[in-house]
């Protein structure tokens, strides 16, 4: 070839950052990361900074490789047929192959009033928003959160061990991917801090006010603050520049992370949507997705095949305050019996936040030594991708013991409910 291939990255979180390192292996790549904001946002101590006991920003020159420009701006279309991505400032950045990595952050709560007086929490600028509020509330203030994934429960716990009166309202299950052993462990953390941890039937949110949150059983929780974690959503921009998306707005591809419309544009982290499975959304997903997305571009330039994801999760860590935490293990995205808790726990989850920005860096300083992406696997869910494309339906066993349940099926295709408590975590 001649000259440069440019290559766009939209988006510099996990799979943005992962993806747009790992792209400058080939010198003739030259490489631009669009993001609305000039530095890395760590999202999964999003709820230290809320809580006074951690910061959530990285800068840049930490993660990115010296051949990465970086342009701050937001991106309104992605112009298809001119190959360029238009900015809100009226700017344009060309490419020759694209990279969509933007995402995900708060939905619209479907719930009256909860727009109005509730607090989300998943970006930046949200718990922005929310320190100070919780600053200026008496440190006695009734404070309510809604939603028991990881961010619900490691919000709470961070208040709850600073000394806030905190109300977990669960909708249902105290931590939903939870083994019922790891469940028990949270739930005896929270306890001995102080949360009041609302589960079971009639505990969803039925009204938010500015003063109190109603359940569905009719009960009524004075709040001063409400914390609103769940319900998540992606950015429509795929969808508003006529690509094909899933029903969030995910963009779909196929095995490859290669959109479905267009070969030159390929898509990693939560606004991804392979083979209309997408995976759970956590930077533990997000990061080998962006390493994928990379190895697929790359490979088409090379005039190579690029492989199929190889996916595996590990399992979940949770925060419980500064002093405890759960590392729950799982094969195929189920969680097994088997966990970590106490200081141990803690340790775990404060040596995988960090080492989130160690791969991150990693790859800036020596591009494509990343390689998580390519842990053997991956055949249970090409079969399930498969059974997608063809319409065929599988046996019970047809992808490994009890794969025919409600619950192990729904762990395969990593379909999550609503809720933000899924937003990237650890």
């Amino acid at each position: 070839m001649t000259g440069n291939t440019e290559v766009v990255v939209i988006g510099g979180g996990y799979a943005g950052v992962m993806a747009a390192n790992r792209l400058t292996r080939r010198d003739d790549v030259a490489v631009t990361l669009v993001n609305p904001r000039p530095s890395f946002v760590h999202r999964v101590r999003l709820h230290q900074l809320v809580g006074g006991t951690g910061e959530a920003v990285v800068g840049y020159p930490e993660l990115l490789g010296a051949r990465v420009r970086l342009v701050v701006g937001s991106v309104v279309r992605i112009d298809t047929a001119g190959r360029r991505v238009e900015l809100a400032d009226g700017g344009a950045v060309g490419y020759d192959r694209l990279v969509y990595a933007v995402g995900s952050g708060s939905a619209d709560p479907d719930v009256p009033g909860a727009a109005r007086f509730a607090l989300p929490l998943a970006s930046l600028e949200e718990a922005e928003r929310l320190r100070p509020v919780l600053d200026a509330a008496p440190a006695t203030a009734p404070v309510t959160i809604v939603g028991a994934g990881p961010t619900g429960i490691e919000t709470a716990a961070e208040l709850a061990e600073a000394g806030r009166a905190v109300t977990l309202v669960c909708g249902g299950v105290l931590g939903p991917y939870l083994h019922p052993r790891g469940r028990r462990a949270v739930a005896r953390r929270l306890d001995r801090l102080g949360v009041a941890v609302l589960d079971g039937p009639g505990t969803r949110v039925a009204e938010v006010t500015g003063e109190s949150v109603r359940l569905s059983d009719g009960r009524g929780l004075p709040s001063a603050v409400t914390i609103w974690t769940a319900g998540f959503g992606v950015p429509d921009l795929a969808a508003r520049s006529g690509l094909s998306t899933d029903a969030l707005g995910r963009l779909l591809t196929d095995e490859t992370l290669t959109s479905v419309d267009d070969e030159r544009i390929v898509a990693a982290g939560d606004s991804a949507a392979p083979s209309g499975l997408p995976l759970r959304m956590s930077c533990q997903a997000a990061i080998p997705l962006g390493a994928r997305a990379a190895d697929t571009v790359l490979a088409r330039i090379a005039g190579e095949r690029p492989e199929p994801l190889r996916e595996s999760f590990a399992g979940q860590c949770i925060s419980l305050g500064r002093q405890e935490g759960v590392f729950q293990f799982a094969r195929r995205d189920v969680a097994l019996p088997l966990h970590v808790d106490g200081r141990t726990g803690a340790k775990l989850k404060e040596k995988v936040c960090a080492g989130i920005v160690g791969h991150l860096a990693g790859e800036a300083g020596a591009p494509g030594s990343y390689r998580l992406h390519r842990v053997p696997g991956g055949t249970r869910r090409r079969r399930l991708a498969e059974a997608r494309r063809t319409g065929e339906a599988l046996a019970p066993d047809a992808t490994g013991a009890g794969a025919g349940t409600a619950a192990s099926t729904t762990s395969t295709v990593e379909a999550l409910p609503p809720t933000a408590d899924s937003l990237p975590r650890s």
